[in-house]
């Protein structure tokens, strides 16, 4: 009789643990979709291919997105090609070659420690060290470099992670059939772990995509009537235009914010998709 009450208790305990954490999820995401309600019924009015195509403006009504849109698209591609292969290729010498010595761990210790640095600090340190001391200004290039700082320690992290989940007998395997460690690792971990390295790399830029705090201190414009022309072009980014507007007092400005949001979320929401997808197919693929 003590035996079945004892079960029927921790039958009931179960229960309410599984039951706390569904609210734990379903309240965020209620609270997230009434934001996000809110947000679309603000901007159903002003999101037309004018709003994409035009320019910013003094008047709201004719106020458009697309120098942002196209700094946006500038910082995400150059901030992608200095993160992502930097960040796999210190995560593949941690891992494969970096072993257990002082100099891997302090890295690994650091590495750690930067992923909570808050993002404003990464602002400062691209103003001191790539606007001012490497003399790029406030250009696309050192806004991207700022950003690829703040990510490379998740996409570090994250290929760390993939690499480690790769079965150790194919590197068994494939150090048996006389292949050497370069060799094991470009043609049997770096497959296999490719699809976890292409999600981590890709939601670690999305991130990157929502950043407001470095850009400003990096000098990102907030008005700009032209649009980036290269890597040393001065820029400005969908966070900074949507900061600008939700800054103004008029009402029509926040309307333009609310369908400034509506376009970046959509924006972080394709490239999250991207790679859900990539690794769906990769891990077909290799099974």
């Amino acid at each position: 009789m003590w035996k079945i009450t004892r079960k029927r208790r921790s039958g009931l305990g179960e229960q309410a643990f599984i039951l706390l954490c569904i609210l734990a999820v379903a309240l965020p995401l209620i609270v997230l979709a009434s934001l996000l309600i809110d947000v679309a019924g603000d901007a159903l009015g002003r999101l037309d291919w004018g709003f994409l195509t035009g320019y910013p403006s003094r008047r709201a009504s004719a106020a458009g997105i697309l120098p942002a849109l196209v700094g946006s698209a500038w910082l995400i591609g150059l901030t992608a090609l200095i993160a992502v292969p930097v960040g796999v290729a210190a995560a593949i010498w941690l891992e494969e070659y970096g072993g257990r010595g002082r100099l891997a761990t302090f890295i690994e210790v650091n590495i750690a420690n930067l992923a909570g640095v808050p993002s404003i600090i990464y602002g400062l340190l691209g103003l001191g060290v790539f606007v001012r001391f490497f003399g790029m200004g406030r250009s696309v290039l050192a806004g991207a470099c700022t950003l690829a700082l703040l990510v490379m320690p998740i996409v570090i992290i994250a290929t760390r992670e993939a690499l480690r989940a790769v079965p150790h007998n194919l590197r068994e395997a494939s150090y048996g059939l006389g292949a050497t460690r370069w060799q094991t690792t470009r043609h049997v971990v770096l497959p296999a772990a490719l699809p976890g390295i292409l999600t981590g790399s890709i939601l670690a830029i999305s991130r990157a995509i929502g950043e407001t705090a470095p850009l400003i201190v990096v000098g990102a414009l907030a008005y700009m009537a032209f649009l980036p022309t290269g890597p040393t072009s001065p820029f400005s980014a969908l966070p900074i235009q949507i900061f600008n507007w939700v800054s103004r007092p008029q009402e029509e400005f926040l309307v333009n914010a609310a369908a400034g949001i509506v376009v970046l979320l959509v924006f972080m929401l394709i490239m999250n998709s991207a790679a859900v997808v990539l690794r769906s197919r990769l891990a077909k693929r290799m099974r």
